[in-house]
């Protein structure tokens, strides 16, 4: 999108709270006479804990107590079977050890300073038993954690008969999420109710999480999450830092504060599994795909089923008759890996597409011509129609714009003075959900309006978004409407995760704003003199807070003018919405983008620069195009980090985690960060929701570190299968 187009669109509503300071982070949350929480970690990967030594520690100034399994209370959550699975970590309630730095104990004093202090000298022995955290040495025990796939067609038959094949093996890393805000949580209990001020992604999510946790009623837990200063599936699910902090303030009878240190945040939360990608793809002489085999493995937990679909991409994304994917797990003894930006697909669409990439070589074709001539127009799978896609119009507008026609194709045949030169383009896709969601709308007399909805904003914009939504429809203009969300006393809401919550929140909140107006007419038709009776609610126009008949001027009344006197002097709509399943059941839903990459490669050090990226993205409406261009600068900046530079490296004779810090676990920074051109390519998609609109968060990252990868084997000529892609694999 052009830089003048992007200036004339509606900026954060929250941004000048959020850079001059007004905006209120987690940790920035106090109640009157609260004491500091510092978590003590396990140094074993796994065992049993024999002992916790605490004296020295309590007897330090400030300490108010330690608390661990030993003398904190059951929690109402029962006992699980021994090979019951999942079942999922509470910390603090066992002597048991599932991963290196779990937290163990807590040391809650009257400051920060003096409970971290005092936690260094808390002295913990072990029972220790053997373990395993690399991946490669348990494969054998590697399992199919749900009912495998059927195959489609013969692939293996289609792949042995194929002149042209490809075969090979893909590699990613653990890698960490490092956003900006660390995981924290406030918790205060008064008089058996429970408040907390989370870093969550989920609302609803987190009050469940601690009703069930404590056995009591969600309607006496209040959690509230204004702001999230980043998340992407690291907030996804409870955090310990939320069952300590509320353990201990029910304890201690006393308000209490966890905040992680950039260091604790490495097992604070889940992570990007360790995955094993393996992938046969063939293709007759004409380009057209014959066979995709695409088997993977990942890491989970010792202690739960966590499962990604890495393959799933494989099975829809282009038009192959035999198609076989099988995805495994196998048990390592770390935390349990969870979401993290496009989880499974940006992982599975790197094997897929930089296959794809080796093959078009193998066939001297264009890898953009490979794509197209194995476009999927239907949904391979299924047969069903897409509700819509426009990915062969990404592919041409971002060729175009990319200037992908002047490609030299052989490999090592494009410099920029001592620099190699490397295009490379892979495809992104993600699936356009919609979940029920609710949202409350009021209307008042000062001509101003009040939209709530118990949703979070991780970062997306959802706060301007929403509020451009309830703008539109009411008439408002965008400085006349509130939108309040991160408060489970709000309209209940899915959590903000899968490029859902425009699709989910946004719906509720259409359809609550148009409620409203019908109620605002309905106050209206009250008064003798209205000029609405009998008239159809689609003859009405509502522009600028005011509502006239089409075409009679005349009847124009101002929303204050309608609300004085009114009984309640405003009016207030509760709506809940749910997607139309039978008739979404009918079509494929899902986004669609092309991405292209430049890279330049100083080949004497191994320095790789993402010099350019054009994004073509179709996503159906784009209701908020300055918050969707960031959406898809952020995921580019991402794929840098996980093409290039990201990287958690486990000690495995210990189990820990060697780089938990932002010193040794790189991420791009703006030096890293080319040109980034987005173009969204307009898409009318009346199956996906009311508004027409399809998720974006996941998908700007999905095909980057494919494209990169392909971009640097078009620079060098040496194919680099395993992530990062660091100036060793280069040299």
């Amino acid at each position: 999108m052009m830089q003048d187009d992007l200036r004339r669109q509606p900026s954060r509503v929250d941004g000048r709270a959020k850079v001059t300071g007004k905006a209120t982070y987690i940790a920035e949350f106090r109640f009157p006479n609260m004491a500091y929480g510092y978590l003590v970690q396990s140094t074993i990967a796994k065992g049993k804990i024999r002992d916790i030594e605490t004296a020295e520690a309590e007897k330090q100034p400030g300490v108010i107590k330690v608390l661990s399994h030993k003398n904190l209370p059951k929690l109402a959550v029962p006992t699980p079977a021994p090979d019951a699975i999942p079942r999922p970590f509470y910390a603090l309630t066992s002597d048991e050890i599932r991963f290196n730095a779990q937290p163990i104990a807590v040391v809650v004093a009257e400051t920060f300073e003096e409970a971290r202090y005092a936690a260094s000298l808390v002295k913990v022995t072990y029972d220790q038993a053997p373990h395993a955290t690399d991946l490669r040495s348990v494969l054998g025990s590697a399992f199919v954690p749900g009912r495998e796939q059927p195959d489609r067609g013969t692939p293996e038959n289609a792949f042995a008969a194929a002149e042209f094949k490809v075969e090979a093996e893909y590699y990613i890393p653990i890698e960490h999420h490092n956003a900006m805000e660390p995981h924290a949580t406030v918790a205060n209990w008064d008089d058996g109710k429970l408040t907390v001020y989370d870093k969550t992604q989920g609302i609803q999510g987190t009050t469940g999480y601690l009703a069930t946790a404590f056995g009591i009623d969600r309607a006496n837990i209040r959690v509230l999450s204004p702001f999230v200063g980043g998340a992407f599936g690291a907030a996804l699910r409870p955090g310990p830092n939320l069952i300590v902090a509320a353990m201990a303030s029910r304890e201690l009878k006393r308000p209490v504060k966890i905040v992680y240190s950039r260091r604790q945040l490495a097992t604070a939360h889940g992570y990007r599994p360790e995955s094993i990608q393996n992938i046969k793809v063939s293709a007759d002489k004409d380009g057209k795909l014959t066979s995709i085999i695409h088997q993977a493995v990942h890491n989970t937990s010792a202690y739960e089923n966590f499962s990604e679909g890495l393959v799933g991409v494989s099975r829809g994304l282009y038009a192959c008759p035999n198609v076989r994917t099988v995805a495994k797990i196998a048990r390592t003894d770390l935390q349990t890996p969870l979401w993290m930006r496009s989880p499974g697909v940006v992982s599975g669409i790197f094997a897929l597409e930089s296959a794809l990439d080796e093959l078009s070589y193998k066939l001297k074709l264009d890898p953009l011509e490979l794509r197209l001539r194995n476009y999927a127009d239907t949904d391979p799978e299924t047969g069903r129609p897409f509700s819509s896609k426009e990915l062969r119009e990404c592919y041409r507008q971002g060729a175009e714009r990319f200037g992908w026609s002047k490609r030299s194709p052989e490999p090592r045949s494009m410099r920029d003075g001592k620099y190699l030169v490397g295009w490379g383009l892979a495809t992104g896709t993600w699936p356009a959900s919609q979940a029920p969601a609710s949202a409350r709308v009021i209307l008042n007399a000062d001509g101003t309006a009040r939209v709530e909805s118990g949703t979070t904003d991780i970062g997306p914009g959802t706060y301007t978004t929403m509020t451009i939504i309830a703008s539109e429809v009411l008439g408002l203009p965008i400085e006349k409407i509130t939108f309040v969300l991160g408060d489970s006393d709000m309209p209940p809401t899915p959590g903000q995760g899968g490029s859902t919550t425009t699709s989910s929140v946004g719906t509720a909140v259409k359809e609550a704003s148009e409620l409203a107006l019908k109620a605002l007419i309905d106050a209206a038709n009250a008064k003798e003199d209205s000029p609405f009776r009998g008239v159809a609610f689609d003859q009405l126009v509502f522009e600028k807070g005011s509502v006239a008949v089409k075409g009679r001027p005349e009847t124009r009344r101002s929303f204050q003018d309608i609300l004085k006197g009114h009984s309640e002097s405003s009016v207030s709509v509760l709506h809940r919405s749910t997607p139309d399943a039978a008739e979404r059941g009918k079509y494929v839903i899902a986004s669609h983008g092309a991405q292209f990459v430049e890279v330049k490669v100083d080949e004497e050090i191994g320095q790789v620069r993402v010099t350019r990226v054009v994004q073509g993205t179709a996503a159906g409406r784009i209701i908020n195009p300055k918050g969707a261009h960031s959406q898809e600068m952020g995921g580019v900046v991402w794929g840098v980090g996980m093409g290039l530079m990201e990287h958690t490296e486990v000690d495995h004779k210990l189990g820990r985690i060697m780089n938990p810090n932002l010193a040794g676990y790189h991420v791009p920074v703006n030096a890293d960060i080319g040109v980034i051109e987005t173009i969204f390519v307009p898409e009318e998609d009346k199956i996906v929701n009311p508004l027409g609109a399809k998720g974006l968060g996941e998908l700007g990252l999905v095909g980057i570190p494919a494209a990169i990868a392909n971009a640097i084997y078009h620079a060098t000529g040496k194919r680099i299968r395993s992530l990062p892609i660091t100036p060793d694999k280069l040299v």
